[in-house]
């Protein structure tokens, strides 16, 4: 893990994000104490918005918002 002081790190900021983006670490310090990390992003996976939709929908079936809940909602809405 490369390790780069402050200044530098604000002078190659663009360089940095290119081998970041490679998959590389790299440790930000300040008065040579480490404060942050640039560190790749993790990529998500890919979600159907129909088929979250679709699974909230069934979750809910045969539920209800009754009892006390249902009075919360209701005194929320006066």
């Amino acid at each position: 893990m490369v390790t780069m002081g402050a200044y530098e790190a604000k002078t190659h900021l663009p360089r940095l994000l290119e081998r970041v983006a490679k998959g590389e670490r790299i440790v930000i310090t300040k008065h040579g104490v480490p404060v942050a990390e640039l560190a790749p992003v993790r990529a998500e996976a890919h979600v159907d918005r129909d088929e979250l939709v679709a699974q909230i929908r069934a979750f809910g079936k045969g539920r209800s918002a009754g009892g006390p809940l249902r009075e919360l909602i209701e005194e929320g809405r006066r």
